[in-house]
């Protein structure tokens, strides 16, 4: 942190330093409600940022999908109708299947874990991003998945034609695999699906269920850990070519003090979520041994899916990712 801490604080310095520039102002596209751990990032990593530059760079987040909703934020990027913004890629696992590195069941079931895994996976994703007409400024995991529920759940077989909230590929794969019925949904309209009864169940955090007050519409939260997939904040590389040599600096500064706090708050976020979904009313606690056997061949099954998907880049990332455990 002191290391980062300094490298914000000469970065700043050389910016105070530098002539004069016009203001620019970049709006921030973001999914997630203001009071989200990676939206609360995302403001402190735009007043980091206008800061630094002394207002020749302010960046304007704007949460809950208020500009662009969570699917259209990346093309938004890629073509300049804003200059940044954040996305959880494996939303896009369509367009390229390493977006999906991170939602692979069962790989990366642990923070510690999902460090790793983007370790070994980074470089390439970096290499993706920028065929795309995007640099990657820094990445956030979200904690661990789970399963909600309306009723009770102990096995597979009890989650067959339950409507079922998906967000990318494997939410939509696992849905299928267990028979339950995905339907897309975006986060900030997680609140109105659950209660009109659009949808019944979803895998996400226990972050995004207590922002979005599910105990409201839903009783049962399992603890699967089935994976931590990442946001990501991006800008339009031919904006990020324009910028000066020292403001991207101060850029690179924030964002790598962005990327620590929101890891942190991650983790701290974890068990303060999931005890707010039992204090909302929620039955949490781990799934039955039945189901979770269950999910895991699931699992099994959508990890070999995806190995073939993302062929050798994707084979190269899980077998750096397992030679560092």
């Amino acid at each position: 942190m002191k290391k980062m801490t300094t490298l914000l604080a000469t970065a700043a310095t050389t910016a105070a330093l530098a002539a004069p520039a016009t203001a620019e102002k970049w709006d921030m596209p973001m999914a997630y409600s203001a009071s989200n751990f990676h939206s609360a990032t995302g403001a402190e990593f735009a007043k980091c940022v206008t800061t630094g530059t002394g207002g020749e760079i302010e960046i304007v987040t704007h949460p809950s999908g208020s500009l662009f909703p969570g699917a259209q934020i990346k093309r938004a990027i890629q073509t300049g109708q804003v200059p940044i913004g954040e996305r959880l890629l494996s939303g896009h696992q369509n367009e390229n299947a390493l977006f999906g590195f991170d939602s692979v069941p069962f790989l990366a079931t642990s923070f510690d874990d999902s460090a790793k895994l983007w370790e070994a996976a980074k470089e390439p994703m970096t290499e993706l991003l920028a065929s795309q007409n995007l640099t990657l400024l820094y990445s956030v995991p979200w904690p661990p998945q789970g399963l909600y529920f309306k009723n009770e759940v102990t096995s597979v077989a009890d989650m067959e034609g339950i409507k079922f909230r998906s967000y990318n590929n494997a939410t939509s794969r696992l849905a299928e695999l267990t028979g339950m019925l995905p339907v897309t949904i975006e986060a900030a309209e997680i609140s109105q699906a659950f209660a009109t009864g659009v949808a019944d169940a979803m895998v996400s955090s226990g972050s995004t269920g207590y922002d979005r007050k599910v105990w409201e519409s839903l009783n049962y939260f399992y603890e699967v850990d089935a994976w931590l997939p990442r946001n990501y904040v991006m800008v339009n590389s031919q904006t990020w070519e324009g910028v000066s040599e020292a403001n991207q600096n101060v850029i690179r500064g924030c964002a790598e003090l962005a990327e620590y706090a929101g890891n942190w708050r991650s983790k701290e976020y974890t068990s303060f979520t999931l005890q707010g979904l039992r204090d909302g009313g929620m039955t949490v606690g781990p799934a039955s041994e039945q189901m979770v056997n269950e999910l895991k061949e699931i699992g099994v099954t959508m990890t070999d899916e995806w190995l073939e998907s993302a062929g050798e880049q994707g084979a190269a990332i899980v077998e750096a990712f397992k030679a560092m455990q």
